[in-house]
């Protein structure tokens, strides 16, 4: 559905509540209170048979009869009844309805027809949004609309909530409501057989009133249109997420809350840090996130300052810092100078600051007052203890004063810790009151501020420039596919070191020298032959894994231990499955391990993202979620990094500092290659490499096991994140005979898009960008070159030079809107490279891969000053018209939908 539809979930100008009644224990009746309680200024009309009037307000017999087409219906009824209520509503012309009942989609009606299928077909059929069923409502405080059964109304602010569990938004609401908390919308999703994250995530990103997005997700139905949404919104305000599910337990309760598919908790994890989201773990997380989103500013760097009126908060607070990988900020030479000025001789000289137990108002300020005017102090913690002085509010008082009128309170955020109840109550409500975060503990401020700490890291972490792979490492995914498909065509779904090792040797993974032989015989020789130490594993279409039944033997040194290990092998494998079928046994020389590290890599199929790429030690049985890092293919160098980084880190990967060890670039190089050899060939389902043998630059698989989807199987789909389109490359000659490539932008790209981007003349940079503007900063080219290709698409020209450096000629790009609707377009060619017939190439391909991308419009603008663009553009097919109030040409193209996938 367009975003177009989604305003009238959040800007409706009246309201009809069916099932409306003056009973106080129906849902209609809350409801009726809420509206008219909430300060709504349009018309809220009851409808229901039973009542001339409810809560004094007159009542409409039916929905036919109301005076005005509402936009938002909440309907308040028994299930069985609201297939033909949305009906009815839709028809009658109703925008969106909220559907409070539950159980939906596990009714059916006389002729078995699901209740919630029917109610889904009506409003799709008329346009109707749905929020629900099993929906608590939404709150909307700006516009004083409570369409809600919460027990209390949402205070106004800028923080949305989004939450697919009603108690832990009433728990939520009652939290903010304690604290002055307000949201700038509250919203219940319930079952989201409609409206769902994807859709308000992308609202939400671009809503002036909103700042930060809160979300408690327990599933998600399309990965894809997620992940793009809340990568999107994601770069321009923070997105903190509490899932639900982190237990095996926790993870059934939730499938049976939402009915929902459950997938792999440790994947869950690594989906939201790949679009830039920061997950909490818990409700007191939570409750610190909000407050953090709720009053702090834009945090400009990770340098903490400390302050306080005693020792052992103070090192508590470091503590917590230190551990979560913050940093404390240096006190310098001329700030130690003027701290001895105003501090007691017995001050701790260092940070954290104690400012010793007879801290008054005075010098908390003037201690403050130091702190702000530092340039290497980003934001300040201050902690207080309840003391003899008594002077709680009278120090809180003088906190606010001087924060609020220092010069530099935009560039430096505070965070407070008034510890104690009832002493610190009035103290930490003041601090609410002035939009200044405090928390009940010194590591929970501190938790809060590394919120913060991480939410900048991600941002960081997304516009980091990868490293391009060496161009002489292979990836020929025309063998690797035809080897898969012959395997799936003799039905052979699991594949061994052997039988994979050609497949993985086209995208240069490297696998031990193996032989396969038919019998314990003719094993016995073949490893005379190659040499001890071997292993000996066996082949077996009746087992999935070797280790079912522990079908492999290690370091095997002799004839006579060849030959034990075979019948042992085999006799295991027997008494697992006796009908199991024994098509021979693997030889393979053991590689030296004296050096080197070995380490394992699994590619798992979860059941909601797909294929995930799984790095941790070296171990017979393991659990992701448990003993790996886990990352989203696709993945390039850049990311591959942060991944191992992030398996050291929780020594999901331990680097045991042997000679031939872990290589950082090896390990990068690895790990980008199995996750192109994951996007090239759908035929794979999982991989386990195990174990790998990591020597420095030197990195060999010695043991694989790859499971194969059946043949036919539609794996279209099976990728969360759209991967770059190889397809799309296409060389050609241009009419002075330069030989270019057209293909989608890398993130790769961006310093060489600088450099184009650069040497454009001034005058046609004030084309391409409607005026004057200064050259891009690193964060605004990632944005330009690090995209999402099921959203966006930026096709390049580029050129060899004799030097072999590559040369970016050309750019076009477009971005469609989320529901892809329409594509608007803006392209550049290099002021030395115009005239040779370039831009034609460009917007031609532009042109191709939008007709074929179900995009019904393209369009673009330009300036009156470039004529030549809009002769280009009419001459390839566009409408080209004047719009003379704003100066500016519109090139507009509509594509037929029965050309649709004409030459696809």
């Amino acid at each position: 559905m367009s975003q177009r539809s989604i305003l009238a979930v959040f800007k409706p100008k009246s309201v009809a509540v069916i099932g409306a009644s003056d009973n106080p224990t129906r849902a209609g009746r809350a409801i009726m209170r809420n509206l008219l309680t909430g300060g709504f200024s349009g018309p809220i009309m009851p409808v229901t048979p039973k009542y001339t009037a409810v809560m004094g307000v007159l009542a409409y017999p039916s929905i036919e009869s109301l005076p005005v087409k509402p936009d938002l219906a909440i309907i308040c009824t028994a299930a069985h009844r609201i297939p033909s209520i949305v009906e009815r509503l839709a028809q009658f012309g109703c925008k969106t309805a909220i559907i409070m009942a539950s159980g939906m989609a596990d009714l059916v009606d006389e002729n078995d027809n699901n209740l919630l299928y029917q109610t889904q077909q009506h409003a799709k059929r008329f346009g109707m949004r749905i929020l629900g069923p099993n929906s608590l409502g939404m709150i909307l405080p700006s516009i004083g609309l409570n369409a809600s059964l919460a027990h209390a109304s949402a205070q106004a602010g800028k923080v949305a909530f989004v939450s697919q569990s009603a108690a832990i938004c009433t728990t939520v609401l009652d939290w903010a409501n304690n604290k002055g908390i307000g949201f700038s919308c509250f919203i219940s999703l319930g079952d989201a057989c409609d409206i769902d994250f994807d859709e308000l995530l992308d609202y939400l990103g671009r809503d002036s009133r909103t700042t930060a997005i809160m979300l408690y997700i327990d599933s998600i139905k399309d990965k894809r249109r997620f992940l793009s949404a809340a990568r999107a919104a994601s770069r321009n305000k923070p997105i903190f997420v509490i899932k639900s599910g982190r237990s095996n337990e926790g993870s059934q309760a939730a499938k049976l809350h939402t009915g929902g598919i459950q997938g792999n908790d440790a994947v869950f994890e690594a989906a939201f840090r790949r679009a830039g989201m920061l997950r909490v773990n818990d409700l007191i997380e939570l409750f610190a996130a909000v407050e953090s989103l709720a009053h702090a500013s834009v945090l400009n760097g990770e340098r903490l300052a400390i302050m306080s009126n005693g020792g052992g908060p103070a090192v508590l607070a470091a503590d917590e810092l230190i551990l979560k990988g913050g940093k404390l900020a240096t006190l310098s030479a001329d700030v130690t100078s003027s701290l001895n000025d105003i501090l007691p001789s017995t001050w701790s000289k260092q940070n954290p600051i104690d400012m010793v137990g007879d801290a008054d108002a005075k010098r908390y300020a003037n201690v403050l007052n130091v702190l702000m005017n530092q340039e290497d102090i980003d934001a300040i913690l201050i902690l207080h203890s309840p003391s003899i002085m008594q002077q709680s509010e009278l120090i809180a008082q003088s906190i606010i004063d001087t924060y609020l009128q220092h010069p530099r309170k935009n560039k430096v955020n505070i965070l407070t810790n008034w510890s104690g109840e009832d002493s610190a109550y009035l103290a930490r409500k003041q601090f609410n009151q002035s939009s200044i975060p405090t928390y009940r503990t010194p590591e929970g401020a501190v938790r809060a501020f590394m919120h913060m700490v991480e939410y900048r890291r991600n941002q960081k972490l997304l516009q980091e420039v990868p490293q391009s792979i060496p161009e002489n490492i292979p990836t020929d995914s025309v063998t690797a596919r035809k080897l898969l498909q012959q395997a799936q065509q003799n039905n052979q779904l699991v594949l061994g070191t052997n039988q994979v090792s050609q497949i993985l040797k086209a995208y240069d993974l490297t696998t031990i020298e193996t032989c396969f032989v038919s019998n314990i015989e003719d094993a016995v020789n073949i490893a005379d032959k190659v040499g001890y130490p071997v292993a000996l594993k066996i082949q077996s279409p009746d087992i999935q894994y070797k280790s079912d039944v522990h079908g492999v033997m290690l370091n095997l040194t002799s004839a006579e231990d060849v030959h034990q290990a075979a019948h042992s092998i085999i006799e295991r494998v027997h008494q697992v499955n006796p009908q199991a079928k024994i098509e021979g046994l693997i030889i393979q020389k053991m590689a030296l391990t004296a050096g080197a590290q070995e380490i394992r890599v699994s590619v798992i199929n979860d059941p909601v993202f797909g294929p995930a790429i799984c790095l941790g030690e070296s171990a017979t049985e393991w659990d992701p979620t448990k003993d790996a890092a886990v990352a989203l293919p696709p993945l390039n160098m850049a990311l591959a990094r942060y991944m191992v980084i992030q398996a050291l880190k929780a020594n999901k990967l331990r680097d045991r500092h042997l000679p031939l060890g872990l290589n950082m670039n090896a390990l990068c190089i690895m790990l980008t290659q199995i996750s192109h050899l994951i996007i090239d060939c759908p035929e794979i389902a999982e991989i386990d490499f195990n174990p790998i043998l990591a020597a420095g630059e030197n990195i060999t698989l010695l043991d694989v096991d790859m499971r194969l989807h059946p043949a036919g199987a539609d794996n279209s789909q099976r990728l969360a994140i759209l991967p770059y389109p190889k397809e799309l490359e296409e060389t050609l000659t241009l009419k002075n005979g330069l030989q270019v490539m057209l293909r989608p932008i890398l993130p790769e790209d961006e310093p060489k898009h600088m450099d184009f981007d650069n040497a454009l003349s001034d005058e046609d940079r004030y084309k391409r960008y409607f005026g004057v503007r200064s050259k891009m900063t690193h964060e605004e080219m990632a944005v330009l070159t690090q995209i999402d290709f099921s959203r966006e698409m930026a096709f390049i020209a580029t050129t060899k030079l004799e030097d072999g450096q590559e040369l970016t000629l050309g750019a076009v790009r477009a971005s469609t809107d989320p529901d892809n609707t329409e594509a608007e377009f803006a392209m550049a060619v290099r002021t030395d490279y115009q005239g040779i017939g370039l831009g034609k190439r460009l917007l031609e391909k532009l042109i191709h891969y939008y007709r074929h991308n179900d995009t019904p419009v393209l369009t673009g603008f330009t300036m009156f000053e470039n004529r030549n663009m809009a002769n280009l553009a009419k001459s390839l097919g566009f409408d080209v018209s004047f719009d003379m109030d704003e100066h500016l040409i519109k090139m507009h193209m509509e594509f037929k939908p029965q050309n649709a996938h004409e030459d696809c």
